[in-house]
């Protein structure tokens, strides 16, 4: 018995440190107050880093293009073109830009009369974007868009925003084709807490989908987010069903849908174009999701799509994290892309 004298004694002189320790740190917990959460980035600081390879593409040239003004507009004008094309703005695109600076600026420039001259066409040529709540129930959004431009992770995304505004959202699994599509929705439904339509791999998307419509009036969806196949935009067939898919919607809920999302992936650069002009053409598209801003340098071509299609961009993907799909802001693009300084970033302009 006394042998185990020493192991409780050091028992206790542990447990009587420990109450110690404990107690020292709640008095300095009471004097210096809370430990101060750690600084979450911005929404613009995360903006701007999506845009950092596209700002080194464009950084020294664009500062080059800009120092000309002065001794010569038509100069720095010229070369500010170049810049813009090598950032896939496009050729038209870039010159229709500079035509405009050129009528508005005189012979002699200097370097910030360039600089905000350029940051308003670019304003305003991009303006017209955002996003708004849905005006109807259920609010229809079909999203289309060719494989993997981030297509399902965008409606994924959209489903956490609108749950997140209190919202019940139904998911529509019309991408029957490829057999991830489904399985892929069906873990985004279970993360956003989303209703999903879906049925065996292979079957008619058209039957998916009025089968969605019945089930969104019955259970009182207030969101319905429709994937569909996304097959390389070349592919005549794949047309004709979506066009099919959007009259079976609009047959079946008058004025739906109420939007049609064309999903692009900003490292493509101008093939994006292409993509674009074709779905349009087919389904009447009424804004752009421009994903993968992140991972490219050719974050100009926002400007490009947005200027060679009638549809305004609502939405860009900035990140890989579900918080990272974000309303387009043509005020906070223009001033990330551009690198403005503090003082002309949005929300810092004199009234």
């Amino acid at each position: 018995m006394e042998s185990l004298w020493p192991v409780v004694l050091a028992v206790l002189v542990l447990v009587a440190g420990l109450l110690g320790y404990g107690i020292v740190r709640r008095r300095r917990r009471a004097i210096s107050g809370p430990s101060a959460a750690p600084a979450l980035p911005s929404p613009f600081a995360t903006l701007e880093r999506a845009l950092e390879k596209t700002r080194e593409r464009l950084g020294a040239r664009l500062d080059a293009a800009f120092g000309r003004a002065g001794a010569s507009t038509d100069a720095a004008l010229t070369e500010l073109e170049e810049v813009l094309v090598s950032a896939d703005v496009g050729v038209r695109v870039a010159s229709e830009l500079v035509t405009g600076l050129r009528s508005r600026l005189g012979r002699g420039t200097d370097p910030q009369t360039l600089r905000t001259a350029l940051r308003a066409e670019l304003e305003t040529l991009l303006a017209s974007g955002g996003t708004s709540a849905p005006q109807a129930s259920p609010w229809v959004i079909l999203v289309a868009g060719v494989n993997g431009v981030g297509k399902t992770t965008t409606i994924g995304r959209l489903a956490a925003i609108h749950r997140a505004a209190g919202r019940r959202v139904m998911l529509v699994a019309a991408d029957t084709f490829r057999a991830a599509a489904a399985e892929q929705l069906a873990v985004w439904a279970e993360r956003t807490g989303s209703d999903l339509v879906r049925q065996a791999a292979g079957a008619d998307p058209s039957a998916v989908v009025f089968d969605a419509m019945k089930s969104a009036v019955a259970r009182g969806s207030d969101v319905v987010l429709v994937d569909t196949a996304g097959r390389l935009h070349t592919r005549t067939n794949l047309m004709e069903e979506l066009r099919k898919i959007r009259r079976i919607i609009a047959r079946e809920l008058p004025d739906a849908p109420h939007e049609t999302l064309l999903v692009v992936d900003a490292t493509t650069g101008q093939n994006a174009i292409a993509q674009a002009r074709v779905f349009t053409e087919a389904l009447g598209v009424t804004g752009l999701v421009l994903t993968k801003l992140d991972g490219t340098a050719r974050g100009g071509v926002a400007i490009a799509v947005r200027r060679e299609l009638s549809a305004p961009i609502r939405w860009i993907g900035v990140g890989e994290g579900v918080d990272d799909l974000r309303p387009f802001d043509a005020e906070e693009f223009v001033a990330a892309l551009l690198a403005l300084d503090e003082h002309d970033r949005p929300g810092a302009r004199s009234p």
